[in-house]
């Protein structure tokens, strides 16, 4: 199945808290139990994220008693309000609820078509997220070499998306093309996206791949055995800054020393050009027992301090390009983006 469905008022999701170890399919019927699942992370990846936000609105639009408009209208207000404070950092969420209001109000004089206009919204944007997928990975595989070893970080595959990928769309479209590549897996302290998901994505698709710990990335790089790095974008600012999974700023400044070139990859709806730069990105702060325990297990002194930002910011002079579905954006970043985000 896709990571995320529609299926007649229930939305399907895959509880990635449970993988690798196991396949399992949580079935939610209202926009709290999708703010819960976006919140406590049974779903993640920015794109996926915008697509369960819309999905949590067309549960309000489906399940509704309301028998006038406005009344409706008010309900998905107070969705679309908890389903706002779940994650600050990922503007695939505001970016998808808003485009869902938008075209409830555009429906607003009658109930039963604003009903089947929020719910056909979200069904497609859950549906343009995987053709856009595939443009990018069409448009970044140009990006590999046939032999590449390729380095990621976090989890960038269907897993994060509705389906194939964005930064691992990339590299998988590049190993259906014939390209005969290696994945170097960053396993993504402290919640190991990539040792939990992206191994186990690369392993369904059969693509070679090694996993490694955070700290390896430097050694690989100065002994040559990195090409390219693939990472992907929970937003971009209108100067190129771009926040991601904490640790994608490290690997940019390595990346940017050994000369190797650095791409992230991304859907236009996570460029948000009302922000000037990264530093006015909005940054999650999680949990301190993801830092403090793995799987339950306690591996700090209990009561100890921990910072633990879910991302950081990666400022755009170590950034080679940004693949879109319009195309890769090259710099300067404050000109080209606004560009294309003009092309329709």
């Amino acid at each position: 199945m896709r990571t995320i469905e529609w299926d007649n008022g229930v939305v399907k999701l895959i509880d990635q808290r449970q993988l690798p170890h196991r396949l399992v399919v949580e079935e939610c019927t209202t926009p709290h139990q999708i703010a819960v699942a976006i919140k406590e992370m049974h779903i993640r990846g920015a794109p996926a994220i915008g697509v369960a936000a819309a999905f949590g609105l067309a549960l309000v639009a489906f399940h509704s008693r309301a028998s006038k408009s406005e009344e409706l209208l008010k309900e998905l207000e107070e969705a679309a309000s908890i389903l706002r404070n779940t994650r600050p950092t990922a503007v695939n969420l505001f970016w998808a609820l808003d485009r869902v209001m938008a075209k409830a109000y555009s429906h607003k004089n009658d109930l039963n078509s604003l009903k089947n206009a929020v719910i056909s919204e979200a069904k497609f944007i859950a549906e343009e997220d995987v053709e856009v997928n595939k443009r990018m990975g069409e448009y970044g595989a140009v990006l590999i070499k046939d032999g590449d070893n390729i380095l990621t970080h976090c989890n960038t595959g269907a897993l994060a998306t509705v389906d194939y990928g964005t930064a691992l769309g990339v590299i998988r479209t590049a190993w259906e093309q014939g390209k005969r590549i290696h994945v170097w897996v960053d396993e993504t302290r402290p919640r190991l996206q990539g040792a939990r998901l992206t191994a186990w994505e690369l392993q369904q698709l059969g693509i070679p791949a090694t996993l490694i710990a955070d700290n390896v990335a430097g050694l690989l790089m100065r002994q040559g055995k990195v090409n390219i790095v693939l990472v992907g974008a929970d937003r971009i600012a209108a100067n190129g800054d771009v926040a991601n999974k904490i640790g994608t700023y490290n690997l940019a400044v390595l990346a940017y020393q050994h000369g190797i070139p650095f791409y992230s990859v991304a859907p236009t709806s996570t460029i948000d050009l009302s922000i000037p730069s990264g530093e006015y990105i909005p940054i999650e702060e999680r949990d301190p027992r993801e830092v403090t325990h793995i799987e339950g297990i306690p591996i700090a002194p209990e009561g100890f301090p921990v910072y633990n930002p879910a991302f950081d910011v990666t400022p755009h002079r170590f950034i080679t390009g940004i693949v879109t579905e319009k195309g890769v954006v090259y710099p300067p970043f404050d000109v080209n983006l606004r560009r294309i985000m003009e092309v329709s």
